[in-house]
C-alpha cells in the first residue's frame, strides 16, 4: 500500500479561519450547587461549572478581536470585564468542567468568524404571484365579515 498521496479532504482548499483555544492559564473555574439533573445527590455536590474569563487579560487574541467579543457577547460580560459561563447539563463535575470549556472555545470561535454579507435577490414571479393571491384572499375574507344592513 502506497502512501505517496495525501488523503481526500473535502473543502480542504478553503480557507477557515483557524481555531482560536483559549489557554487553561487564563481563565478560572468555579464549582457550585447544580440545579440540573442529579436527583437528591444534586444537593450534596457542587457539579455545576462557572468559567471567569478575564478577556482583556487574554494573549491569544488581538485589540480588535478583543473589541469585537466585548461587542457580541456583551450580555455574558460582567462589570469586572470578565466573560463568565456556566454548565449545569451534565451531572459530573468533569464534564460540566469539559462542557464550559468547549463553550468558550466554541462562542469565541463563532463570533471572531467573519460572516457572509448577504446578497440580495429580486423575488421571483412565482412568489409574487402567491403574495398577491393571499392579499386577494385575505381581503375577500374581510370583505364578507362586513355587516350591511
Amino acid at each position: 500500500m502506497s502512501f505517496d498521496k495525501p488523503p481526500f479532504t473535502p473543502f480542504a482548499n478553503l480557507e477557515d479561519p483557524p481555531l482560536r483555544l483559549i489557554p487553561e492559564s487564563e481563565y478560572r473555574i468555579e464549582f457550585a450547587r447544580s440545579s440540573g439533573p442529579g436527583g437528591q445527590k444534586v444537593n450534596k455536590t457542587s457539579s455545576k461549572a462557572v468559567l471567569h474569563w478575564s478577556i482583556d487579560g487574554s494573549s491569544v487574541l488581538t485589540g480588535e478581536e478583543k473589541a469585537i467579543i466585548r461587542q457580541r457577547l456583551a450580555n455574558r460580560i460582567n462589570k469586572e470585564g470578565e466573560l463568565v459561563l456556566d454548565s449545569d447539563r451534565l451531572r459530573s463535575q468533569f464534564r460540566n468542567r469539559t462542557d464550559v470549556v468547549d463553550l468558550l472555545n466554541r462562542l469565541v470561535n463563532e463570533v471572531l468568524t467573519p460572516q457572509a454579507e448577504r446578497i440580495p435577490t429580486r423575488p421571483t414571479r412565482a412568489s409574487r404571484e402567491r403574495r398577491l393571491d393571499e392579499k386577494k384572499r385575505q381581503a375577500q375574507k374581510k370583505r364578507f365579515r362586513r355587516y350591511e344592513e
